[in-house]
């Protein structure tokens, strides 16, 4: 028997948010502008799965670290037992990639990924369990030049989403054995001053003592900034790598700071490494992170192969976006079909097909739960959904064979209205929309 008891509500995941419809255009934005520079670059896009075998990450990223021991979502396989993680970071499942269908041996790649990445941490502004990033790997280069033109495409990036207030740090980790005599040497430096680290940096003192430079306990900052600098250990070919680094940057007059307590603490990362920070999303600043990672494909079974690459986080740059301007506004649509009566919606469906043929977006009114609407009501719809014109079909227009065409924003005769033959619509639409703004693409937009 029902006790009429009503349901409770289910939200979401705490950390993992939805994209809601006032903030998809700016997604779509960011999103296409990525695609445009990465391929203006020769980067293809490559896809791989969001669940991963748990052995790939703590191989790629390291077992003795917090998104190993903290951070992943990780479960066994109901069906055959196996141990499964949903992807904490883009590139393992990328390197993976390329080793299982032999990419590698094909010859250079530059490659780029864009989708969700899970980690268990506390969620915070810019900073959530489930996040989206879009990061690129250019995979068989050895050079300094390839690390230079992925640092100048984030810059092209920034360019095009008009964001500003983003800096370039960058420096040098140099090779394995330069940072065996810096990790020997910065181990007995914190050894003896052993009384001003905290909890956290005692725990990786011996594991990943790299991390404890990363740091931002105050108290610890004068031991942190006093240690041992892995710059001051580079010799030979990792100087030179550096030196070309900075030359080509310089050359293009692209800003940067030489920070040496810049690291990664994992040991497949070689060499150069960037971050570019913000001082505009609080304490979460970085949001780009890149670095060279030569030693990771052949530990994955592969032959020796030089890789770089970065990671970028895309809510921390739709909120930079947000700052830049609000850039959120609903996306015009070309046409908006307004109708009423059965067989003026008839005709409004086969109408809208054709608009939508000659490459022009339509937005057809569809009944809502209070009814069909009348004129007033969806002229109103038409005014919201940022339409250029409001194509109106009634019974008079049935009768005559024809449309009403309303003009409805950003032309000198906004707000005037013909009455067109029904055959002729699609050609007056176009002429109106893409032949006054001189637009030659295959799919254009009205932007008033």
């Amino acid at each position: 028997m029902s006790d009429n008891k009503k349901p409770e509500k289910i939200t979401a995941v705490k950390g993992m948010n939805d994209i809601l419809p006032a903030d998809a255009p700016l997604w779509e934005l960011f999103e296409n502008t990525v695609h445009s520079v990465l391929k203006s670059y020769g980067f293809q896009k490559i896809v791989t799965p969001i669940v991963e075998d748990t052995a790939l990450f703590k191989r790629a990223i390291g077992a003795v670290t917090d998104i190993v021991e903290k951070e992943m979502y990780s479960f066994e396989d109901s069906m055959n037992g196996d141990a499964l993680t949903l992807r904490p970071e883009g590139t393992a499942g990328v390197v993976r990639s390329v080793i299982e269908h032999n990419l590698v041996y094909e010859g250079p790649r530059r490659v780029w990924y864009k989708g969700p990445m899970f980690r268990h941490e506390k969620p915070q502004r810019g900073r959530y369990r489930q996040f989206f990033q879009v990061g690129a790997e250019a995979i068989g280069f050895t050079g300094p030049d390839i690390d230079a033109e992925l640092i100048m495409l984030c810059r092209r990036l920034w360019d095009d989403l008009g964001l500003e207030n983003i800096a370039l740090e960058i420096n040098s980790i140099g090779d394995a054995a330069e940072r065996q005599r810096h990790r020997a040497d910065l181990i007995a430096y914190f050894e003896a001053n052993i009384d001003q680290l905290d909890t956290e940096a005692k725990n990786r003192l011996h594991a990943n003592p790299l991390r404890i430079l990363d740091s931002k306990n105050p108290a610890m900052q004068e031991l942190v900034n006093n240690a041992p600098k892995l710059l001051d250990y580079l010799e030979g070919e990792s100087v030179a790598h550096f030196e070309g680094v900075k030359r080509i940057l310089d050359h293009n007059n692209i800003p940067y700071k030489v920070n040496p307590r810049l690291v990664r603490g994992l040991d497949y990362y070689n060499r150069t490494v960037f971050e570019w920070v913000t001082t505009e999303l609080g304490s979460q600043g970085t949001v780009c992170a890149g670095g060279r990672y030569d030693p990771l494909i052949e530990s994955f079974g592969g032959k020796p192969t030089p890789a770089v690459g970065f990671a970028m986080g895309i809510e921390r740059l739709i909120e930079l976006m947000k700052q830049a301007g609000d850039m959120s506004e609903p996306a015009a649509c070309d046409v908006y079909m307004v109708h009423q009566g059965q067989a003026a919606q008839m005709q409004a469906f086969v109408l809208a097909e054709r608009i939508r043929d000659a490459g022009l977006d339509v937005v057809l009114h569809c009944a809502a739960a209070s009814g069909p609407g009348s004129f007033k009501t969806q002229m109103k719809k038409a005014d919201g959904a940022g339409a250029a014109f409001a194509v109106i079909l009634g019974d008079d227009e049935i009768a005559n064979n024809t449309a009403a065409v309303k003009a409805m924003r950003g032309k000198e005769g906004a707000g005037q209205q013909a009455s067109v033959a029904f055959d002729d619509v699609v050609d007056y639409l176009v002429g109106q929309i893409v032949g006054d703004h001189d637009h030659d693409h295959e799919h254009v937009h009205y932007h008033p």
